[in-house]
């Protein structure tokens, strides 16, 4: 017996597609990608949008979220050039997001008072 899609044409034309108003809350959201920023797969990127994610990702609004997820979604080679200013971002990257997260990096390398 195989596999038949079925139900899930039956689940499309009844309820539809998922729509802007069913979209994910933006708190679910911050959720997820605080879990994915301190497990990208290499350490100085992982405690920089970690740590950035724990103590600044609540005061974004949705498109400095939709920024920071755009990130997470890039190489994470280029992610870490592009915050520490090796290399310039793309300009779909270039963004009031990465600015703060640049900001982040300088207050986590100045020395405790």
């Amino acid at each position: 017996m195989g596999y038949s899609a079925a139900p899930f044409a039956v689940w499309l034309l009844f309820w539809g597609p998922m729509s802007d108003e069913t979209a994910e809350p933006l708190d679910h959201r911050r959720k997820k990608l605080r879990f994915r920023a301190w497990r990208r797969g290499f350490r100085e990127i992982d405690l920089i949008l970690g740590g950035f994610a724990d103590r600044k990702l609540d005061a974004l609004d949705e498109p400095g979220v939709d920024a920071f997820e755009a990130l997470l979604n890039a190489n994470d080679q280029d992610v870490y050039e592009w915050i520490t200013e090796i290399a310039p971002p793309p300009p779909d990257h270039d963004t009031p997001t990465l600015a703060l997260i640049r900001a982040f990096l300088f207050e986590m390398n100045q020395p405790s008072a």
